[in-house]
């Protein structure tokens, strides 16, 4: 990779430009053609470097999701790893080392959508499946520092929620459905969306801003592919902490830079003990137990029950797609 690559895929997953030219204001920076600029961005998607250029979504504030996870007999894991990976409410699949070995996200537009997803999932395979809802966010957001060998963002640029949510009108969720699955890559991104939603580019701009203002979306800007670009160990860990404990060992792990992800998620006893939930990336599996080393240290972790979930392979990986997209009836209904 070259190093105008590496600074554009890593210095543009957040503060990506409100502007009706965003492209160009990055490609001056860089010192490169806007068309050229372009055709990189379109060519790293091909090759599945980049994810899309677009929205992280805080999760539950646009739709709800959900972790879940199934003990799969081995010899059936291929099969319902299929199953699974084929609804299209499925955005992450994952084998990890473990007796649950099979690890999803899956998001839908409210509760009931949700668990009907779950509930034909159990359908098919005949497995149960363990819900692991989030119920509280200590640190979620998966932008990667590429120059490292522990792939982490920069804790100092995380925003905290407002403590009024938004409340988001019809158009709004006809805009998170236009663009949940990325921006277009072309010149004028916004004016692109804002033609087939039916309103003008100053007001998509204006709705971005606004949802960025309130959290609703965590950032906005290149998304890229971990395991393509090196990162190809991560784990997992859980940690059985008291209750009365949780909120304050997930803040420290939140906030130590040692993580990409942290959140609280209810226990499922008796086959579940755990509470706390942290994620980290690697180039290899050293440098995430190092890591987990210095994090265990950091936050008093180590006499805590503790698991350590490698993952194996990766069956899917796809931005989340909360809603059904359906903008333009959507936007002559408001």
């Amino acid at each position: 990779m070259s190093d105008i690559q590496l600074s554009l895929l890593n210095d543009f997953q957040r503060g990506f430009p409100l502007t009706s030219t965003p492209f160009d204001a990055i490609a001056q920076r860089l010192g490169l053609d806007v068309e050229a600029l372009l055709d990189t961005l379109r060519r790293l998607t091909r090759e599945g470097v980049v994810s899309r250029v677009g929205a992280v979504f805080r999760p539950n504030r646009v739709g709800v999701s959900t972790l879940a996870a199934m003990a799969v007999p081995e010899g059936r894991l291929d099969e319902v790893a299929r199953l699974v990976s084929a609804r299209p409410e499925v955005n992450h699949n994952y084998e990890r080392e473990h007796r649950f070995n099979l690890w999803f996200v899956a998001a839908a537009a409210n509760p009931a959508q949700l668990e009907q997803a779950l509930h034909d999932i159990e359908q098919q395979t005949g497995l149960a499946a363990m819900r692991l809802p989030m119920v509280q966010d200590y640190h979620i957001d998966l932008g990667f520092d590429l120059r490292r060998s522990v792939g982490l963002t920069d804790r100092h640029q995380q925003k905290a929620a407002p403590s009024r949510a938004l409340e988001l009108d019809a158009l709004d969720y006809v805009l998170v459905e236009a663009i949940q699955e990325g921006l277009p890559l072309v010149a004028r991104p916004y004016a692109e969306v804002a033609a087939f939603i039916g309103t003008s580019e100053a007001d998509v701009l204006i709705r971005l801003g606004r949802l960025l203002d309130h959290g609703v979306i965590k950032r906005l800007g290149i998304v890229v592919r971990h395991h393509e670009l090196g990162f190809r160990a991560n784990a997992m860990v859980v940690w059985n902490i008291p209750d009365e404990q949780v909120d304050e060992f997930g803040r420290c792990v939140g906030a130590s830079g040692l993580v990409n992800l942290c959140y609280q998620r209810p226990r499922r006893l008796p086959e579940w003990p755990y509470n706390l939930f942290c994620m980290i990336h690697g180039k290899d599996r050293d440098a995430v137990l190092e890591h987990l080393d210095h994090l265990r240290d950091q936050c008093g972790l180590t006499d805590f029950p503790c698991e350590v979930l490698f993952s194996k392979r990766r069956f899917k990986q796809t931005g989340a797609r909360y809603l059904a997209a359906q903008p333009k009836a959507a936007a002559e209904a408001t």
